[in-house]
Formats: C-alpha cells, sequence, structure tokens
C-alpha cells in the first residue's frame, strides 16, 4: 500500500453556506510528528485548526502530503439534497488528487462513502479516531468556515461569523426578521415563519 486517503464533510446540517468535504492524501508510511496535535476538527480550538491548516499547505508545497477541499453551494444542496452533494464533492476531490485505485486505501467519516472502485473503510467517529481523517475533518470546517466570514461581511445581518450558518436562536430570528439570503438552504428553513 503506497498511499492512504482520509475524508471528512463540513457543514451537513446548517442552515445556510455550502456543504464542504476536505480529503487529505498521505504516503502510507507519513510521519505525522510533521503536523501535531491534529484530532477530530470539533474537538480543537479555532486557532489550532488555522495552524494546522497552514502547516497542510506548507507540507503540499514541499510534495510530502495532498489535499483537496470541494464545497457544494446552498442552492445545489435545495435542488439535489444533502446526500448527492456530498458523494459529488468527494468524487471531485478523488478525481483531482489522481488516485490509483490498486495503491491504497480511502479512510471515511461517518457515513461516507467513496466510489465503488476504491478499496475504503468508513469509521464512526473516524475524526476521531484516524488521524487522517481528522486532518480531512480541519482541512474542510476551516475552508469552510473561512468562506462564512467572508459571507458575514456581505450580509453581516445573519451573523455568519458567529455561527457559521448554523441554526442558533439568533439565527433563526435573523431569517425570521429579514428573510432569506442567496446563500441560505431553503429546504432545510421550512419550519421558519418569515415575519
Amino acid at each position: 500500500m503506497k498511499w492512504i486517503v482520509g475524508i471528512d464533510e463540513a457543514g451537513r446540517g446548517p442552515l445556510a453556506g455550502p456543504v464542504t468535504v476536505g480529503l487529505v492524501k498521505i504516503p502510507a508510511d507519513f510521519d505525522w510528528e510533521l503536523i501535531p496535535g491534529v484530532n477530530d476538527s470539533k474537538k480543537l480550538s479555532e486557532k489550532k485548526r488555522e495552524v494546522i491548516f497552514e502547516r497542510t499547505i506548507e507540507l503540499a508545497k514541499q510534495g510530502l502530503i495532498q489535499y483537496s477541499v470541494k464545497s457544494v453551494t446552498a442552492k445545489s444542496v435545495d435542488e439535489k439534497g444533502i446526500a448527492s452533494a456530498i458523494v459529488r464533492a468527494i468524487a471531485s476531490g478523488i478525481a483531482e488528487l489522481q488516485l490509483d485505485p490498486v495503491e491504497g486505501v480511502v479512510k471515511l467519516d461517518g457515513s461516507l462513502k467513496a466510489p465503488v472502485e476504491y478499496r475504503q473503510e468508513t469509521i464512526i467517529g473516524g475524526d476521531g479516531k484516524e488521524v487522517v481523517i481528522g486532518l480531512a475533518s480541519i482541512m474542510a470546517k476551516v475552508t469552510r468556515d473561512r468562506y462564512m466570514l467572508q459571507q458575514d461581511q456581505l450580509y453581516p445581518e445573519y451573523g455568519f461569523a458567529q455561527h457559521k450558518g448554523y441554526g442558533t436562536k439568533v439565527h433563526r430570528e435573523a431569517i425570521a426578521q429579514h428573510g432569506f439570503s442567496p446563500i441560505h438552504r431553503r429546504s432545510y428553513c421550512k419550519n421558519i415563519i418569515l415575519l
């Protein structure tokens, strides 16, 4: 086995913003001391995630690691569903990494699946059990969070910088007051009564 790929997503449940899939490809003998502290992105501080994200980019420039991050818009999630969006993002990321199916294994978090030609292992809670999945979760989350911070500049009335599109009370109240922004998933907001 020459390589291992970890895959995880961020943003499956929010009311606004994209769903984002992170893929990380490492050599089978990768030295994790090059990126200390990798864990499930949800268990790390924002500052720690940012440090690991930037370190991963450095290692990619050195050719020691490869990664791909793919986002699917809220509009596409509304039109085709979240499962379809994630499947398309995984397939796109795998294509970008140019994986040879016979030379490695794909490890995925939760209920995710890779295209059938790849040897794969789906692990419940994988982002906390497999370091490569944890790193994929960090790449996805940081990318998505940065996008939501940009959207906060465009639509400050929703508070995206604080909740990143998740369905907090403040966010639901903002939708009720202001209606939908172009990045809201209308299919996820059906129970919110607009004023």
